[in-house]
C-alpha cells in the first residue's frame, strides 16, 4: 500500500447517516438470508477435496464448477481451456537419525525435486534467515540447510508479515544450493502450530544445482535448532518422490449475467479452483469460488440486471504457475479495454472488511477508490467497511498493466495463516454466516459497479 494513501472508511463508530434504501440493500439482504455459497463450499470441499493443478481433483471440480453455474441459471457457461504444469508429490517422508530415531512432519514444496531413492542423509546446519547462511560461508556444504525464520503473531497494525516469511519458502532452495547444501527444510509459514506442516510454491531461480526442498512444522523446526544449538549435530534423512511431470489439461470456468445495456464491458468476480493437495482448500480458495458463484446467482435471482456484464471467473493454477490469468489475459486481448473492473477473493472466508483497490494510473486509483466508497453504503449491517487503495490479489492484479481497476475483497486475516497451505484447511473453519457475509460484500461491489452509470 502506498503511504500516502489513506484508508477511506465507509463506516466508523457513529450511527449512519440516514439513506433511502437502493439495490444494494436488497442484494444484502438476499446474501445474508441465504446459504447457497455454503452449499457450494461444502459440495466442492467434501465431494470433490483439493484440487492440485494436474490432478483427478482439479478435473473433478472444473466438472462439479460448470454444472452448479448451469444449474443457477447463467449464461454463457463454459470451461475455457488452460495448459497448467502438473507437479506431483509422490511418498515422502523425514526423519531424525541422529543423536535420536525420530519421524518428523513434513511436506514437500510444490515444484521441488525429489531425492534419489535411498533419500539423503545429512547434518542439518540451522540457520534464522539469509544473512545468517551467508555468513557461515562453507558451512553449508555437503549439509541439509533449516531456515528456522519464525513468521511473528498477528499484528493488527503491521498485519501478517507474510511476505517477508514466505520469501525463504519461495527462494531456501536457491540460496541452500549456492552454498552447496544437498537439500533445504524451511519452517511453515505459520505463527500457530499444533504440528501441522504448511507446503506452497517454491523457485529455483536461476539454481545451477536443484536440491530437494521442504516444509517442516514449527515444533520439529524448534526441536532441531535446539539440538544444533547444544552441539548435538543433527542429521535427517529426507526422502521425496516428487517430480514435476511436464503439463496437463485444466480450464478456466466462466459464467454470466449480461448487462442490459452495456453488455460488452465487464466485471470480473472471481476465485481461484485450484488447491494444494492437502486438507480440502476450503479458504484457500474455496471460500472465494463459492462467494463469487453465489454473488452472480444472488443478483440473478433478484432479476436486477445490471447495464454491463458481470462475469465469474474460477481461475485455475494460481497456487503454481498463474497459467489460468494468463491463458484468459491472451485468449480475452481484444475485449481487454472493455474490461472495467476486476475483483477475487483469495484471503480466506473470513470476516469482510472492505476492498483493496489498484490501477495503473494514479490518479484513476483515487477517482476509483473514492467513487467505490461512496458505492458500498448499503454493506454497512456488515460492520466496519473501507477501501485500502495500493494493492488487490494475485490473478486479478495481472490486469493491472492493462488498465482495469483491479479490486482484492479485504477480510480479517488474523487466522488465515493456521490453515493456509495445510491438512487444517478444511471446510468445518468456515463459518456459515461470515461466508454469506462476504457473499453480500462481493455481490453489491459488482452490481454498483456494472449498474454505474459511468465508471469511474
Amino acid at each position: 500500500m502506498r503511504a500516502s494513501w489513506p484508508i477511506l472508511i465507509l463506516l466508523c463508530g457513529c450511527a449512519p447517516m440516514p439513506r433511502a434504501p437502493g439495490p444494494g440493500d436488497s442484494i444484502v439482504d438476499a446474501a445474508l438470508n441465504g446459504d447457497g455459497a455454503w452449499k457450494k463450499l461444502v459440495e466442492l470441499c467434501d465431494d470433490v477435496g483439493h484440487r492440485l493443478s494436474g490432478s483427478p481433483g482439479l478435473e473433478r471440480a472444473v466438472e462439479w464448477a460448470v454444472k452448479t453455474l448451469e444449474a443457477d441459471g447463467h449464461e454463457n457457461v463454459r470451461a475455457e481451456p488452460v495448459r497448467v504444469p502438473k507437479w506431483v508429490r509422490g511418498r515422502e517422508s523425514l526423519d531424525l537419525v541422529e543423536p535420536r530415531e525420530h519421524p518428523m512432519v513434513m511436506l514437500g514444496l510444490g515444484g521441488s525435486v525429489g531425492t534419489p531413492t535411498e533419500g539423503v542423509t545429512a547434518e542439518v546446519v540451522v540457520v534464522r534467515d539469509k544473512k545468517e547462511l551467508d555468513a557461515i560461508g562453507d558451512g553449508a556444504k555437503g549439509k541439509i540447510v533449516l531456515f528456522n525464520y519464525p513468521m511473528p503473531p498477528y499484528d493488527p497494525e503491521q498485519g501478517t508479515k507474510y511476505g517477508e516469511t514466505v520469501a525463504y519458502r519461495v527462494n531456501g532452495a536457491l540460496w541452500a544450493s549456492e552454498k552447496g547444501a544437498v537439500a533445504a527444510l524451511v519452517r511453515s509459514v505459520t505463527a500457530h502450530s499444533l504440528r501441522t506442516p504448511h507446503t506452497g510454491a517454491m523457485n529455483y531461480g536461476n539454481a545451477a544445482v536443484k536440491i530437494p526442498t521442504a516444509a517442516v512444522s514449527v515444533e520439529d523446526a524448534e526441536l532441531l535448532a535446539r539440538l544444533a544449538a547444544r552441539g548435538k549435530k543433527p542429521t535427517v534423512r529426507l526422502m521425496m518422490e516428487a517430480a514435476n511431470a511436464g503439463e496437463a489439461d485444466s480450464a478456466n470456468v466462466v459464467a454470466e449475467l449480461r448487462g442490459r445495456e452495456k453488455p460488452d464491458e465487464i466485471v470480473i468476480i472471481s476465485g481461484h479452483l485450484d488447491s494444494w493437495d492437502v486438507g480440502q482448500g476450503a479458504h484457500d480458495d474455496g471460500a472465494g469460488c463459492v462467494i463469487a458463484m453465489e454473488a452472480l446467482s444472488v443478483i440473478r435471482k433478484l432479476g436486477t440486471r445490471p447495464r454491463r456484464t458481470i462475469r465469474v471467473v474460477l481461475w485455475t493454477n494460481e497456487e503454481n504457475g498463474m497459467a489460468g490469468v494468463k491463458t484468459y489475459l491472451r485468449d480475452h486481448a481484444a475485449e481487454l479495454p472493455k474490461h472495467v473492473a476486476v475483483m477475487e477473493s483469495d484471503s480466506g472466508g473470513f470476516m469482510p472488511e472492505g476492498f483493496n483497490i489498484d490501477h495503473a494510473d494514479p490518479a484513476k486509483l483515487e477517482i476509483v477508490a473514492k467513487k467505490l466508497g461512496r458505492l458500498l453504503g448499503s454493506v454497512r449491517r456488515i460492520g466496519s467497511f473501507g477501501v485500502k487503495p495500493g494493492s488487490s490479489a494475485p490473478d486479478v492484479g495481472h490486469f493491472k498493466g492493462h488498465g482495469v481497476a483491479c479490486l482484492g475483497l479485504w477480510v480479517d486475516d488474523s487466522i488465515y495463516f493456521d490453515y493456509h497451505h495445510s491438512p487444517a484447511d478444511t471446510v468445518d473453519k468456515v463459518d456459515p454466516d461470515v461466508l454469506a457475509k462476504g457473499v453480500a460484500a462481493m455481490a453489491v461491489a459488482a452490481f454498483l459497479i456494472a449498474d454505474a452509470p459511468e465508471w469511474p
